[in-house]
């Protein structure tokens, strides 16, 4: 019972932060190991519960959906299905020591994309332009990371999409949140058919990240926004700490 209120206390967190400003799986994952979850099972297990979220989500935003500049938002999405596939299985095919030795560096990936993300892909659009076929590629990429582990996954798509688009980054939510759902997509059926979700520990984290995420839709609307930003990097750069010293810490 402990662990049970364990995750869904970590769910109602992550739902919070998903819908302020992202990296709810730095939560959910370490909750999820913390209740006795091995690391692989408990990265698919946090996939599945916060996966209801993403798809309201993206129902939320379904009228700003079109294309990414020239790119069809088809072919974005099939490109990011395909990719999400892929990631899901590497990650079914990824030994539990292996994925805690990575883990630590994804979510240091991460955490520089929720920090720099955003001014990066400022930077680069001001810079550069690229071709429909390489944010195709870079899309499926994406997919494979969505698919494997997912950390701040929109974030990297939109800073990619502003090279090719010259719209406000916002306008671009309803597409990222398409497409980080349909990689979400592939990743739970293949971690659903292949039994390695923990079901108490992930339903528990699924109603709490229910909850936490419509609280913090509300809270959104009233808290500065730079208190919100520096609170979630600040939680996120800790966790990604924690996990180099779980990983590395003791010399093995």
């Amino acid at each position: 019972m402990n662990n049970l209120l364990l995750v869904a206390g970590a769910g109602l967190l992550a739902g919070g932060m998903n819908a302020l400003a992202g990296g709810g799986s730095f939560v959910t994952l370490p909750a999820l190991i913390a209740a006795g979850v091995p690391s692989v099972q408990a990265n698919a297990s946090s996939t599945v519960a916060l996966y209801p979220g993403g798809l309201a989500s993206a129902w939320a935003y379904r009228d700003g959906l079109g294309p990414v500049g020239p790119v069809p938002l088809r072919a974005l999405l099939v490109t990011t299905v395909v990719g999400g596939i892929g990631g899901a299985l590497l990650l079914l095919l990824t030994p539990a020591r292996t994925f805690d030795f990575i883990v630590p560096w994804l979510l240091l990936v991460a955490t520089f994309a929720l920090a720099f993300g955003k001014r990066f892909g400022e930077w680069m659009r001001e810079r550069w332009q690229i071709g429909q076929t390489a944010v195709l590629v870079v899309q499926f990429a994406l997919g494979v990371y969505g698919g494997y582990f997912g950390g701040a996954v929109g974030i990297m798509m939109m800073a990619v999409w502003g090279l090719l688009d010259s719209r406000e980054l916002k306008l671009l939510n309803a597409p990222r949140t398409l497409l980080v759902s349909a990689a979400n997509t592939m990743a739970v059926v293949a971690f659903v058919v292949a039994q390695v979700v923990h079901w108490p520990e992930t339903a528990a984290m699924l109603v709490g990240a229910i909850v936490g995420g419509y609280g913090g839709a509300q809270v959104g609307r009233r808290a500065p926004a730079r208190v919100i930003r520096y609170g979630t990097l600040a939680l996120t750069a800790c966790i990604t700490v924690a996990f180099f010293v779980r990983a590395y810490g003791s010399g093995r």
